[in-house]
């Protein structure tokens, strides 16, 4: 029997209205759909009026859970790789089952489409033909050389923040790379998105003043 295909299917950062008719017909067709949060991925499929098996696959997973997922494309599945929001593979585990799909001569094939990191590149209005994108800054150790890695970068470049470090994460900017500017998108895509362009300083100094603005995933380009 033939192997199935692993769909790697990029799903909406915020607005559900953001996902494509070739998405939406992979998830339908498939016979399970792996999903980094199956809540989350739930509330899209029930959205959709899409009924398929959902199992969780995150950072935590351990590699029976891998070994299980490619057992069953070696059997014949064709199964969808989801993240919660935007495109698998991009700050999450989904390449480590890739590699395994990969390692095993199972078909991989890409379902593009949302991604926090090209909306937000699509309206920086500045000049991207090369960036550098480093995912989200280590949590504790590793923080500083992280953010004197941005100082230094010759490129802009682009990472994420989730909204409890968010703060922290523009003083450390304003620390080591104060000279530089900032385009802080939030929300993208959501009711109440924004896009805030200026120094470090300033971005740190207007979500001080607007904390509830400080919420949602963040993505930023370093400049």
């Amino acid at each position: 029997m033939p192997s199935g295909t692993l769909f790697v299917v990029a799903t909406p950062i915020g607005n559900l209205a953001d996902i494509t008719l070739r998405a939406l017909e992979t998830l339908k067709s498939v016979d399970l759909i792996v999903a980094e949060d199956s809540r989350v991925t739930q509330k899209l499929l029930n959205h959709y009026n899409i009924a398929k098996k959902v199992i969780s696959y995150h950072q935590h997973s351990k590699l029976v859970r891998v070994e299980g997922i490619v057992s069953d494309l070696e059997a014949g599945k064709n199964i969808a790789l989801v993240t919660d929001a935007g495109t698998p593979g991009i700050s999450d585990p989904g390449n480590f089952l890739v590699a395994k799909a990969v390692e095993k001569n199972i078909s991989v094939v890409p379902i593009p489409g949302s991604s926090a990191l090209g909306a937000l590149v699509s309206v920086a209005g500045i000049d991207l033909q090369r960036f550098l994108f480093l995912g989200f800054p280590p949590h504790k150790k590793g923080r500083e050389t992280f953010f004197k890695e941005v100082a230094a970068a010759v490129y802009p470049v682009v990472y994420y923040e989730s909204p409890h470090r968010a703060l922290k994460s523009l003083a450390s900017l304003q620390q080591f790379a104060g000279n530089k500017k900032v385009i802080v998108g939030r929300e993208l895509t959501k009711q109440f998105e924004e896009t805030f362009r200026g120094s470090a300083a300033e971005a740190e100094q207007y979500f001080i003043t607007n904390p509830d603005k400080v919420r949602g995933e963040f993505a930023i380009i370093v400049y």
